[in-house]
């Protein structure tokens, strides 16, 4: 009687010529969708407050559809995604009037805008809450870091 000796897994991924760290790699979880409706939760006296989805995906990769409001200038790392093609600065307002259809996205590196009114999506990690840029002094209240977008 032949026996056949017990292969493992490494074993199987070594002998079909594969790296044996595919083994160690877990996989890569898809970026959340989050919708412009999803955002906010309620109104309340201290106005808008966050969804429970959104505090939920705080910090996590996220992917949303919109358009790209008009930039300051040609090339930057970062722009505001709209729910609707806009051409006011919502930077201008204060934390009470932020609007809620609205979210700064900081992209990873530098790159020429897309014209108005062409839908993106965009993904990168959310990162909730009031913030001031040291750079530009704009304010925000959801923002997305280490972004990037394409044309749908």
């Amino acid at each position: 009687m032949t026996t056949i000796p017990f292969l493992s897994r490494r074993h199987v991924v070594t002998l079909l010529g594969l790296s044996p760290l595919l083994l160690a790699r877990p996989a890569l979880a898809a970026p959340a969708a989050l919708g412009f409706p999803e955002l906010y939760g309620k109104i309340s006296v201290l106005g808008l407050e966050f969804s429970a989805k959104v505090k939920e995906l705080d910090g996590k990769d996220v992917v949303m559809s919109g358009f790209m409001a008009p930039p300051l200038k040609a090339e930057a790392t970062f722009f505001v995604l709209t729910e609707i093609p806009m051409s006011i600065c919502p930077f201008c307002s204060s934390d009470a009037d932020w609007p809620d259809n609205i979210v700064v996205i900081y992209l990873d590196e530098k790159q020429t805008f897309v014209q108005p009114g062409t839908r993106i999506e965009v993904s990168g990690r959310l990162e909730v809450g009031s913030w001031t840029d040291p750079e530009t002094g704009f304010l925000s209240r959801l923002r997305l870091r280490d972004a990037r977008y394409w044309v749908v």
